[in-house]
C-alpha cells in the first residue's frame, strides 16, 4: 500500500480518507476461511455503530423528556429492539473498546485504569481471538471504519527512543505500523489512532498513514499533525468511508462485518457548519444531531445496495455522556444527557456506563420493541460465535455472553448474564447481580463528587429495581447481600473469566 505524499492539497487528502484509491477497498478483501460457500450467503451481514461519549440521555427513544432530536436513532429503534438496561464495561473508552473486539474485561490486561494515548503501544494480546479474525474465519470481509484507541507499535526514526512518543516527533510516519488493526482480523482500517482530540493528527489506512505529520496543531493536546488534517473534516470522511465500504462489499454477495467506532460527539466538539446551532441548545447539542445524520447516512447506503434486510445493525455508545463539555450549561435547558441516572463519563456510578443499545435485524429482531435484560458491551463476541455457528475456545471471549436469544425475541429461562462487572477510569468496580449492585468503595472511582468520607459506609449497594437512580445506599442495612456479591466478585476477578 502505497503511502500518499504529504504535500498533497487538503481537498485530495480528505477525498482519499474518504473514499481511499479507485477499488481500494475492494482491493483490501483476502478471502476468509472456515465457512462453507453455501454457508457463507445465509450469514447475516453486521454492523456494529460505536458512538463515543454518547450519553443514554442523549437519544430521544430512551429519554423522552431529551431535547436533542435524533429521528434516525428513534427510527431504527422502531425497526429493531431497544435495550434499556444496556452497559459498557468501563466507563472510560480505550478499555470499553478492548472488551468489544475480545469479549474480555480489560481490567485483565495490562491496563488497570484509565485509557490508552495515541501513541501507546498495542493493548491487545498477539495470539488473543478478536470479533474481527473470528468472523474472518466464517467467511465474512471485516473492516474498521474510524476510532482505534487500542494502540499500536507505531516505528521510530533511527536513534529513536521509547521515550520519544511522548511528542511523536520521533515516530516515523512514512514506515508501515505494526500491530494495528489489520494485524488483528480487520482486512481493512480507515480512521486514526485515538481520540479526535490526541495526537497524531493523521487518517492511518490499513497500517500505513496518509501522509506525514509535518505541522503542530492542536485540539484540546498539541501534537504533530498532516497539514491538511483538520478535526471538523473527519466524522463526514468516516461516514463517506463507511457508505463506500457497505456499496463494495454488497456487490461482492459475501457477508461483511463493518465495525463502524465514531469519534462524535466526543471532544473536541465539532460540528460541520450546516449543523452549528441546529439544535439551540449547545454545541455539543448539535454535534449529537450531525451523528445520529451520520448514522442515518450508513443505514440509507444499506437500503440502497439492497442488503439491509439480511443486515444485522447494533448502534451503541462507549460509556455515557462527558461532563466536561458543558454540562450546567446543557442541563440549565432542560436536557439531561444521562437520563436521569447518576453520574457521568469516568464514574462507576449508572450514567459512566449504563448506555443507549439498539439493534435492528429484519426478520428477527421484533420490531418495535423494548428489551430489559441486562447485558454488556463484551457480548459481541460471543453473539457473533453464534450468528456464524462457532464455538469460542477456552482461552477467548472470557467475559463474552450471547445475546442471540434475545436479538430473536425470545426470553431464557435464566439472565443471559448472571453478572456484569463494570470499572471506573480510576479502577473502582461495580459488581451487577439481580436486582443488586455493589461497589466496593466509596465516592464515584471517577470524576463526580459526593459519597466519600470517614461517616459514609466503606462500600456502596444499591437495589436498582427500586433505586434506578443510586440514591439509598444500602450497604450496612444488607450485610449478608454485601458478604454475597463481594465473594462473587472475587471469584470473578480470581478465576480470570465469568464465562462458563
Amino acid at each position: 500500500m502505497r503511502t500518499v505524499p504529504s504535500r498533497m492539497g487538503r481537498r485530495e487528502f480528505l477525498r482519499l480518507a474518504a473514499l481511499g484509491a479507485a477499488g481500494g477497498v475492494a482491493a483490501t478483501f483476502e478471502t476468509a476461511r472456515g465457512a462453507e460457500p453455501g454457508a457463507r450467503k445465509s450469514l447475516p451481514n453486521i454492523v456494529f455503530i460505536l458512538a463515543d461519549d454518547l450519553g443514554y440521555g442523549d437519544v430521544r427513544c430512551f429519554n423522552a423528556e431529551g431535547k436533542i432530536p435524533t429521528p434516525c436513532l428513534d427510527q431504527l429503534a422502531g425497526e429493531g429492539v431497544r435495550f434499556t438496561d444496556a452497559h459498557s464495561a468501563s466507563a472510560v473508552c480505550t478499555p470499553t473498546r478492548y472488551g468489544v473486539l475480545t469479549g474480555r474485561y480489560c481490567w485483565r490486561s495490562r491496563l488497570q485504569r484509565g485509557v490508552l494515548g495515541g501513541f501507546s503501544p498495542r493493548l491487545i494480546e498477539p495470539g488473543r481471538l478478536t470479533v474481527a479474525a473470528l468472523l474472518k474465519r466464517h467467511g465474512y470481509h471485516t473492516a474498521c471504519i474510524g476510532k482505534w484507541h487500542l494502540g499500536m507499535d507505531w516505528p521510530l526514526k533511527a536513534g529513536g527512543a521509547a521515550s520519544d512518543y511522548k511528542d511523536g516527533w520521533q515516530v516515523d510516519y512514512a514506515q508501515p505500523i505494526p500491530n494495528g488493526p489489520t494485524a488483528l482480523g480487520f482486512d481493512a482500517f480507515l480512521g486514526i489512532s485515538a481520540s479526535l482530540d490526541m495526537p497524531p493528527f493523521v487518517f492511518i489506512e490499513n497500517d500505513r498513514c496518509q501522509g506525514v505529520p509535518t505541522v503542530e496543531k492542536q485540539w484540546v493536546r498539541k501534537g504533530p499533525a498532516h497539514k491538511d488534517f483538520e478535526a471538523v473534516d473527519v466524522l463526514p470522511a468516516l461516514t463517506r468511508r463507511a457508505v463506500a465500504s457497505i456499496e463494495e462489499r454488497a456487490k461482492s454477495g459475501k457477508p461483511f462485518f463493518l465495525y463502524l467506532p465514531l469519534t462524535s460527539p466526543h471532544t473536541p466538539i465539532v460540528p460541520t457548519p450546516e449543523w452549528r446551532g441546529k439544535s439551540g441548545i449547545h454545541p455539543y447539542a448539535d454535534f449529537v444531531m450531525q451523528t445520529d445524520a451520520a448514522i442515518g447516512e450508513v443505514l440509507k447506503a444499506l437500503d440502497r445496495a439492497g442488503v439491509a434486510g439480511n443486515t444485522l445493525v447494533i448502534a451503541t455508545s462507549d460509556n455515557g455522556f462527558a461532563p466536561y463539555v458543558g454540562v450546567k450549561e446543557i442541563e440549565a435547558k432542560g436536557h439531561y444527557p444521562s437520563g436521569g441516572f447518576r453520574g457521568y463519563k469516568a464514574d462507576v456510578w449508572e450514567g459512566g456506563h449504563h448506555i443507549p443499545f439498539i439493534a435492528r435485524w429484519p426478520g428477527k429482531a421484533p420490531a418495535g420493541t423494548a428489551c430489559d435484560d441486562r447485558i454488556c458491551l463484551n457480548s459481541l463476541l460471543a453473539t457473533c460465535a453464534g450468528i456464524a455457528g462457532a464455538e469460542l475456545p477456552r482461552d477467548a471471549g472470557e467475559d463474552s455472553f450471547s445475546i442471540l436469544p434475545l436479538l430473536r425475541g425470545e426470553r431464557p429461562a435464566t439472565p443471559t448474564h448472571d453478572a456484569i462487572v463494570a470499572h471506573s477510569i480510576n479502577g473502582l468496580f461495580a459488581l451487577f447481580h439481580g436486582p443488586w449492585k455493589l461497589i466496593p468503595g466509596q465516592g464515584s472511582g471517577g470524576w463526580s463528587k459526593g459519597g466519600v468520607g470517614k461517616d459514609e459506609p466503606p462500600g456502596q449497594l444499591y437495589h436498582l429495581a427500586a433505586d434506578p437512580s443510586e440514591k439509598r445506599n444500602l450497604y450496612r442495612e444488607k450485610p449478608d447481600v454485601v458478604a454475597e456479591l463481594s465473594a462473587l466478585l472475587e471469584r470473578i476477578r480470581k478465576e480470570g473469566r465469568s464465562r462458563a
